[in-house]
């Protein structure tokens, strides 16, 4: 008989890496109270109280776990029980070679196995200061959203100067108000199911027009706080990318290789592509498109990509401050406060960027934690697998003096040994990772 535990872990935050480890918790056994602050304090980004909302793009990136570290980190999330990959899973909806969302199904299938599970305890409320000792296991995954109290705590009891990037939010269409007597349906290179994506096409003319309406139109306003907080690379404002050079955008998420126009023979010199964003297929988001324009601004400049002349928008595109941790310098390799042990962090809090990193995080909290309460001792993962490689460049991997948020890619894995061709060297990579993540969850018993 399995004795469940007196003493609850406590998990603030109810975003993706917080209900992940609230799921990992309760299923192994130990009870949870999950503190999430929504509805008694809002965001800047979100729009509803619901537990892993996403407030972003609807996209989960690559799935392919045999060429791309992030599809290889879905893979490893799936072996693991992971409660927001089996939600991403039953609510997929088309997306070429991605796992993307129904972002409303997505949370309200997590929101519902969360509140259902005897184990877990949702409380609505705002926690303002680092919790006591006697709350014992705690797990911070507030996000990059952390209200300012906290974040103040934190930043108080870490000594070391919190870091901030700027996320951007890209809007979303009605289907029905895309015109396609423009507009077709194709993946690049007829990927996924072949037609998952809506293609808008410019001519070089519209192109440039576009570039330039870009680089003159109106931009949210910074306060004084903000102006010195830089952007992170991976989710650059559309416009700041058209700063850099008047082609960046052409070889970026406006590119139009693999692509061909059934309503024309020209070939188009650039594509702007939507994404389904809900089940129902009525939502389209425009990949890559996230933005600092005015909404005023948004609607002039977009409604001139041919297509979306008479585009409505269900969401337009926005800016959030994120807030994040020097994780090298101030947790050790179990995601500890150095100085506050009872006190882990998960999820984007400690510098990794991405819905599923985010998670993965949150996983391997939750799973410490869980042997931390039932006397177990929970090992590592190898750096040779993505969960490893992302967890080992948080805690001690990446130089503290320049860290920056960072999605999990094969340059944080140590190189495959011996010599292989360059067309090999991702399979090099995930069928080690492969038979190291197998080896370590089957030797693993807090891991599995």
């Amino acid at each position: 008989m399995i004795t469940i535990p007196s003493k609850p872990v406590h998990v603030i935050g109810g975003g993706l890496a917080g209900s992940e480890a609230s799921w990992q918790l309760a299923r192994a056994g130990v009870p949870v109270i999950l503190h999430e602050m929504r509805p008694v304090r809002k965001t800047d980004a979100h729009l509803t109280d619901g537990l892993a909302e996403l407030v972003c793009s609807n996209s989960f990136r690559s799935d392919d776990a045999e060429n791309n570290a992030v599809g290889l980190l879905h893979r490893e999330m799936r072996d693991l029980d992971s409660l927001i990959m089996e939600s991403a899973d039953i609510n997929r909806v088309p997306a070429g070679g991605a796992l993307a969302v129904d972002r409303v199904g997505f949370s309200d299938y997590v929101n519902e196995k969360i509140t259902s599970h005897p184990l877990i305890t949702l409380t609505r409320e705002e926690i303002t200061d680092l919790p006591p000792t006697d709350w014992g296991s705690v797990i911070i995954a507030t996000g990059p959203l952390t209200s300012g109290s906290l974040a103040e705590a934190i930043h108080a009891a870490t000594g070391a100067d919190a870091l901030a990037f700027f996320d951007a939010i890209a809007p979303i269409v009605y289907k029905d108000s895309i015109d396609f007597d423009i507009a077709w349906f194709q993946s690049r290179y007829d990927k996924g199911e072949g037609s998952d994506y809506i293609n808008c096409p410019m001519t070089e003319e519209q192109y440039r027009h576009f570039i330039t309406a870009l680089l003159e139109g109106g931009k949210t306003e910074f306060r004084d706080w903000e102006k010195n907080t830089p952007y992170f690379d991976g989710c650059l404002p559309i416009e700041v990318m058209a700063e850099r050079g008047p082609e960046t955008l052409r070889f970026g998420p406006m590119k139009p290789v693999g692509l061909t126009n059934p309503n024309s023979s020209d070939k188009p010199y650039a594509v702007v592509q939507l994404r389904q964003d809900n089940k129902l297929g009525t939502l389209y988001n425009m990949v890559g498109f996230q933005t600092k324009l005015t909404y005023g601004e948004q609607k002039r400049i977009f409604s001139t990509i041919p297509g979306l002349e008479k585009a409505e928008f269900a969401r337009l595109g926005g800016l959030h401050r994120n807030t994040f941790i020097n994780s090298p310098e101030v947790l050790d390799g179990q995601l500890r406060l150095k100085n506050h042990p009872h006190i882990r962090f998960a999820g984007q809090i400690t510098g990794v960027e991405g819905y599923v990193e985010s998670t993965a995080i949150g996983l391997i909290a939750g799973r410490m934690a869980a042997a931390d309460i039932l006397g177990g001792q929970f090992l590592l993962p190898p750096v040779t697998t993505a969960m490893g490689a992302i967890l080992g460049h948080i805690t001690g991997g990446a130089e503290s003096s320049s860290f920056q948020p960072m999605n999990v890619n094969f340059g944080l894995f140590p190189p495959p040994e011996g010599r292989i061709r360059k067309k090999d060297r991702k399979q090099a990579y995930t069928s080690r990772a492969a038979a190291d993540f197998t080896e370590w969850a089957n030797g693993n018993s807090s891991a599995v």
